[in-house]
């Protein structure tokens, strides 16, 4: 029996879908799911030296997120940070932090994190496997989130980062009784959604 003949409507919708499934699928996600960052977000740091707590930031750092909690698989988490930037608000801290000791920011004015595997960790909460690059140093680091979505979702979460894996603290200041070898680092993002000419 010879086939129907698929109506010109019909056609073109059949060639549509066909279009659609053809695509990679991290190209499929990017149209629902690119976000990026805006108003009201911070990334932060915690350390101790002597004893002493202190706590800085990383102003003008810039994130960039794939993200659908359905679809982990094509997430992808794209920080940017001007370590240049980082202030303690300490002048004497904030002079070393900046120097050739610390982030030498002269030589790397910029840090970067990239995560693009995932991993679903109960109501809301989420885990990123991606990779630090830090003084021109690349190591695994571990972020767990957690996402509220919404008209400006929202991510907030930490990690915990060895300080002495990227050189950061080198030589006289390796001494951990001085400066622990783990600094906190905590973030709160607000997002829009990506338009097409961002």
């Amino acid at each position: 029996m010879p086939m129907p003949r698929l109506r010109p409507c019909r056609r073109t919708a059949a060639a549509l879908l066909l279009a659609i499934a053809s695509l990679p699928a991290c190209m499929a996600s990017a149209f629902a799911a690119d976000y990026v960052q805006t108003e009201g977000s911070a990334l932060t740091f915690t350390g101790s030296y002597q004893g002493e707590a202190f706590n800085g930031q990383f102003p003008g750092f810039q994130t960039r997120f794939r993200f659908d909690p359905t679809d982990l698989d094509n997430a992808r988490l794209d920080v940017t940070i001007p370590v240049a930037k980082a202030t303690t608000k300490n002048d004497d801290y904030d002079g070393e932090l900046r120097g050739s000791a610390f982030f030498d920011s002269a030589a790397f004015p910029q840090a970067r994190y990239v995560a693009t595997r995932f991993r679903a960790l109960g109501e809301n909460r989420y885990a990123a496997d991606g990779t630090l690059t830090l003084r021109g140093i690349g190591k695994p680091v571990t972020f767990t989130f957690t996402w509220t979505p919404g008209a400006n979702p929202t991510l907030v979460g930490g990690a915990v980062v060895k300080r002495l894996d990227f050189d950061v603290g080198g030589g006289e200041w390796a001494d951990t009784s001085l400066i622990p070898n783990e600094i906190k680092v905590g973030t709160k993002v607000v997002f829009k959604a990506q338009t097409a000419t961002q």
